[in-house]
C-alpha cells in the first residue's frame, strides 16, 4: 500500500504539475517509487485535459532537467478518500479545497505546500501564469525546496510502510 500525495493549484497547468513531477523525480532518486504515488489537480475547470504550461515545462527542464508530464484535471470530492495528503499551492486553493469538504471530515489531510519549505519563507507558491520567465524559475526553486521537505515529512510519517 502506497502513500498518496495530491498537489493542487488553480488550473493544474503550472504549479501543481510542477510539484507532482519534481516530487516524482525526488521519489525516484530515493528509490521509493513503489511506496509513494503523486497526482495533481486544479480547483477550476479552466484547463481540463491540457498539458503543463510550456513556460513551466521550459523552466523545469532548464533548472532541473525534468520533463513535465500530465494532463490537467479538476479536484473532486473523491480525492479526499483517495489521497493521504492534499497540498494546496496557495491560501485560495486551500480554502476552495476545504469548501468541497463541508463536513470537515478531511480537513486534516489538507496542507499548504510552503509548510514544507526549509530555505524559502513564503507562505504561498505564487502563480507565475501572467508573469515572465523569472517567475517560473522562482516557482521551480520554491517547489524543489518544498518537495524536499515534503519527502522528509512523508518518510517520517510513513516509516512503517516505506
Amino acid at each position: 500500500m502506497s502513500y498518496k500525495l495530491l498537489f493542487v493549484c488553480l488550473g493544474n497547468i503550472c504549479r501543481s504539475p510542477s510539484a507532482e513531477n519534481i516530487m516524482n523525480h525526488l521519489i525516484d532518486q530515493a528509490g521509493l517509487s513503489d511506496h509513494i504515488d503523486c497526482d495533481s489537480a486544479g480547483t477550476s475547470s479552466y484547463h481540463i485535459g491540457s498539458p503543463p504550461d510550456r513556460r513551466m515545462s521550459a523552466a523545469a527542464s532548464a533548472k532541473l532537467g525534468i520533463k513535465l508530464r500530465g494532463q490537467a484535471r479538476q479536484f473532486q470530492r473523491s480525492d479526499f478518500q483517495e489521497f493521504d495528503l492534499i497540498l494546496a499551492m496557495d491560501q485560495e486553493n486551500y480554502d476552495n479545497i476545504l469548501a468541497v469538504d463541508r463536513s470537515g471530515e478531511y480537513h486534516h489531510k489538507v496542507r499548504l505546500m510552503c509548510d514544507f519549505c526549509s530555505v524559502h519563507t513564503l507562505k504561498e507558491v505564487p502563480d507565475p501564469y501572467y508573469g515572465g520567465s523569472e517567475g517560473f524559475n522562482y516557482v521551480i526553486d520554491l517547489l524543489m525546496d518544498a518537495c524536499e521537505g515534503l519527502l522528509g515529512y512523508v518518510k517520517n510519517q510513513d516509516h512503517r510502510r516505506l
